[in-house]
């Protein structure tokens, strides 16, 4: 529980023993949660992550910015010289307050655009306010996403359900359909998808179904939009230590145990996952497109 943190991320280290292992304090908190509840604290590269300007001047939209996957992404990029807008609910803003620290102390600029992805307006006026308040957009990470877990078919309301797809899906959709006219040649889209994709829990039927459909959505859109110059590809994590599991995503009793599955016995942190958001963001990955890349602890992808 107390494994010393790695100087930077290029520190060669145990990749067994780089970070805290199962058994973890039981936990809970109310959806959405804040990072700052969760024993221990997730790594999201606060005081790791070493930028080299691979992003210099590219200006990103990040949607779920202020926890997880989406802090990480976000301070990585701002560490390779992007400018950002984070997007997040309004009652995240304690979380994100701290990102937006972090970013503007690179040098970086960072613009708060809270609001409700399940909202298709919202979902496009985030992408306007983003181009117009950048000066341009030429990334679009969408991280943000709902998990909630059921035991049974007959617990997941069509309420969780619908909420499910509009945050996952939906607003996936309505954000690259307003993105893709705005973004120049050479401009990426990472989509975030899951293991949950390829091998769903019994528990996560609706989540592992949105996230199948992101696999689908990636490959397709990646096919349409190579004509203008413009890549699309996505991540999929295996069980990375979140505020997403403790606030619903997981069954309680599953969380002093989470992750402890894998080929690695522990969950991965979000500072694992940014590395490979900043090199399909990049021009290092230019003749990669339509690929679903996994961070998943050693349970490999098909």
């Amino acid at each position: 529980m107390s494994t010393p943190k790695p100087s930077n991320q290029y520190s060669m280290r145990n990749p067994l023993t780089q970070y805290p292992q199962p058994p973890f304090p039981a936990q809970g908190q109310s959806a959405p949660g804040l990072d700052s509840g969760m024993q221990p604290k997730p790594d999201h590269g606060e005081h790791s992550y070493q930028g080299f300007g691979r992003l210099q001047g590219r200006k990103a939209l990040i949607t779920g910015a202020d926890s997880g996957i989406g802090r990480a992404v976000a301070i990585a990029f701002a560490r390779e010289g992007a400018d950002i807008v984070l997007n997040y609910l309004p009652i995240e803003h304690s979380d994100a307050k701290e990102v937006i620290q972090l970013i503007e102390a690179e040098g970086r600029r960072a613009i708060a655009l809270p609001g409700d992805l399940k909202d298709e307006a919202f979902c496009r006026e985030l992408v306007s306010q983003a181009h117009d308040q950048l000066g341009g957009l030429d990334i679009l990470v969408n991280v943000a996403g709902k998990q909630v877990a059921r035991k049974q078919v007959g617990q997941v309301s069509s309420e969780q359900f619908d909420a499910t797809m509009k945050t996952n899906v939906y607003a996936l959709f309505w954000l690259c359909q307003a993105a893709v006219p705005l973004m120049p040649a050479g401009a990426t889209i990472i989509n975030t998808a899951s293991i949950q994709s390829y091998q769903p829990s019994a528990t996560l039927l609706d989540y592992a179904t949105t996230k199948a459909a992101i696999v689908a959505f990636t490959k397709a859109l990646a096919k349409q939009v190579i004509e203008r110059g413009i890549r699309v590809n996505a991540v999929a994590p295996g069980p990375i230590w979140t505020v997403l599991q403790p606030s619903g995503g997981q069954p309680p009793e599953k969380i002093p145990d989470f992750g402890g599955h894998t080929p690695m016995k522990r969950p991965g942190q979000p500072a694992e996952c940014a590395p490979l958001y900043v090199l399909l963001a990049s021009q290092e990955s230019s003749y990669i497109t339509g690929e679903v890349f996994g961070v998943t602890g050693g349970n490999p992808l098909p």
